[in-house]
């Protein structure tokens, strides 16, 4: 940015160095004004026409290039956000179906379920003999 401002200022005192030398030559006498200009000025009218033709021009071109953006930004932003909902759906679906798998009662192994039934039993039986033994006594 320091460079640009550098640049500038430079030109600058440049543009106003020749501008003055320019003056004082014609204060001194040395440098006699001329009343035409090199430069042939096109009449008013010629001049409106053109701007208002390369208006129009330049106008229909602006409007085809930001409709043209406005439809390529709306599909662009339409395919990331599937792509972002299905990202997110997945993650959803990942952690939820993990959570279900957390919740869902394990089957046992057979050895552990034949312990488990034999202890039923077993309380089962012991629960018959206290009864008997409370009818008996």
């Amino acid at each position: 940015m320091a460079i640009i401002l550098i640049l500038f200022f430079l030109s600058l005192a440049g543009v106003i160095f020749m501008i003055g030398g320019k003056l004082i030559l014609l204060k001194e006498g040395r440098l006699v004004a001329q009343e035409s200009f090199p430069i042939e000025i096109p009449n008013l009218q010629e001049v409106k026409y053109a701007v208002v033709k390369g208006a129009k021009k330049h106008s229909y071109i602006i409007l085809v290039e930001s409709i043209r953006f406005s439809i390529k930004s709306s599909n662009f932003l339409k395919r990331m956000s599937k792509k972002i909902k299905d990202k997110i759906n997945g993650m959803i679906r990942k952690h939820i179906l993990k959570k279900e798998k957390e919740i869902k009662v394990r089957e046992v192994s057979g050895f552990l379920k034949m312990i488990s039934d034999y202890k039923h039993k077993i309380r089962k039986i012991k629960h018959q003999i206290r009864e008997e033994e409370k009818q008996n006594s």
